[in-house]
C-alpha cells in the first residue's frame, strides 16, 4: 500500500522557519541547501516549495534570502525527480517575460516545474522594492489578468490578450513546458477573491495548518465552487509544521520551546502588516505566527504513530499533498523519513 498522499516540504529559503530561535543551524549557502534537495529525493520526498520574498520574513529584514528563481534552476541541475514547487508574485514579473523564463526551466528540468501562484501581502518589502501594491481585490484581479496571458503563452501558438493590467499582441513562447496542458498552478487564500480566482484558474488548492475537522469544509466549499463551474476536482495541499519525537513529553518540549514567543524579535515585525493585508478566515495569534504559515495548527506533533495517523486524518478528508516545515530541517526530515514513512504505507 503506497502513503496516502504526497508529502513535500518548503526548501529553506530563510535560514529557518522559527521567528523565536535566532539560529536553527539552517543556512542559506549553496553547500547546505544542494546537500539538502539531494538527500530528500533519496529520503523519498516528493516536492518541495520553494518561496519567493525579496526580505527575510522570519528572521527580520536585514537577514539574507534566496532568490526563489535563481535558486529553482540550481535545485533542478542537482536532482532527478523532485517537483519544483516555485513561488510567483504576479506584481514582481511581467507576465509574457516571465512565461518565458518558466517555459524553459520547465525544459531544462525534464517537466517538474509548477507554480505556487501568490497574489502578494507584504506592502513593505514592495514600497523598499519599488514594486506596486494594490489594495487587496485589486491584487487579485492583477493576478487574474496575469495568469491568463501565462497560460495563454503556454498554451497557443501565438497569444494575444488586451486587459486592464497587461497587454501582449502575437507573444511567442517556444519551446512551451513540457506538461500538458501546463506545469500546475497551485495557489492559497481564504478570501472570497481568492476562492473564485483559484477555482477558476488554478489546479490545486494549497491551505495554511489546520486540523481535519476545520480543513473538511474547506475542501467541500472548493469542490462545490468546482462543480458550479463544470470544472474537475482539484488537489489539496496543506502547510504543516512537523515536530516528531520519541515520546509526547519530548514532543511538548519540543513545542513550547518554540512558542515561547518574544514579540520584540525582527521575525514579528511584518505581523501587523501580514494581518492587515490578508483577509484569513481566523485571526492568528502569535504564537501561531512563531511558526511560518500556522502550520502548528495542523496538530503533527507526538511521536511517530500520533504523527502517523494525524497525517491519515488528513488524507481521509481530502488533503493529497502536506507541505512540511521542521527544524533544524534536514535532521528532522531524516527523522521523520525514518520514523513516519514507514507507518504511511
Amino acid at each position: 500500500m503506497t502513503r496516502p498522499m504526497r508529502i513535500g516540504y518548503w526548501f529553506p529559503m530563510f535560514g529557518g522557519w522559527l521567528r523565536n530561535v535566532e539560529d536553527e543551524g539552517m543556512d542559506t549557502s549553496w553547500a547546505h541547501v544542494r546537500a539538502l534537495a539531494r538527500r530528500s529525493e533519496e529520503l523519498g520526498y516528493d516536492l518541495t516549495l520553494i518561496a519567493e520574498l525579496f526580505l527575510n520574513d522570519i528572521k527580520g529584514h536585514e537577514a539574507p534570502t534566496l532568490d526563489a528563481w535563481t535558486t529553482a534552476a540550481m535545485v533542478a541541475a542537482v536532482t532527478e525527480r523532485l517537483e519544483l514547487m516555485v513561488a510567483v508574485r504576479p506584481t514582481f514579473h511581467d507576465p509574457a517575460i516571465f512565461a518565458k523564463q518558466a517555459a524553459c526551466l520547465d525544459q531544462l528540468s525534464g517537466g517538474r516545474l509548477a507554480l505556487n501562484v501568490v497574489s502578494s501581502w507584504w506592502a513593505d518589502e514592495a514600497r523598499r522594492y519599488g514594486v506596486r501594491f494594490d489594495a487587496h481585490d485589486d491584487r487579485y484581479a492583477r493576478t487574474a489578468e496575469w495568469l491568463a496571458v501565462v497560460a495563454g503563452a503556454w498554451q497557443q501558438p501565438s497569444f494575444s490578450f488586451t486587459g486592464t493590467h497587461y497587454s501582449v499582441d502575437e507573444l511567442v513562447v517556444a519551446p512551451k513546458p513540457m506538461r500538458s496542458p501546463r506545469p500546475t498552478l497551485y495557489a492559497g487564500g481564504e478570501s472570497e477573491a481568492a476562492k473564485r480566482l483559484i477555482c477558476a484558474a488554478c489546479d490545486a488548492y494549497v491551505m495554511h495548518g489546520d486540523p481535519p475537522e476545520r480543513v473538511a469544509p474547506k475542501i467541500a466549499d472548493m469542490r462545490r465552487r468546482r462543480a458550479e463551474l463544470g470544472l474537475p476536482d482539484m488537489q489539496y495541499g496543506l502547510a504543516a509544521y512537523v515536530i516528531v519525537r520519541d515520546s509526547e513529553a519530548e514532543a511538548q518540549r519540543e513545542l513550547a520551546r518554540i512558542t515561547d514567543v518574544s514579540p520584540g524579535a525582527p521575525g514579528y515585525r511584518n505581523y501587523q502588516d501580514w494581518i492587515a493585508h490578508t483577509q484569513l478566515e481566523t485571526r492568528p495569534s502569535l504564537q501561531d505566527y512563531s511558526v511560518s504559515n500556522r502550520g502548528l495548527r495542523a496538530e503533527l506533533v507526538g511521536t511517530p504513530e500520533v504523527v502517523a495517523d494525524r497525517i491519515c486524518g488528513l488524507a481521509a478528508v481530502g488533503v493529497d499533498l502536506l507541505l512540511l516545515q521542521c527544524s533544524p530541517q534536514l535532521e528532522e526530515m531524516e527523522r521523520i523519513a525514518a520514523q513516519v514513512f514507514p507507518l504511511l504505507r
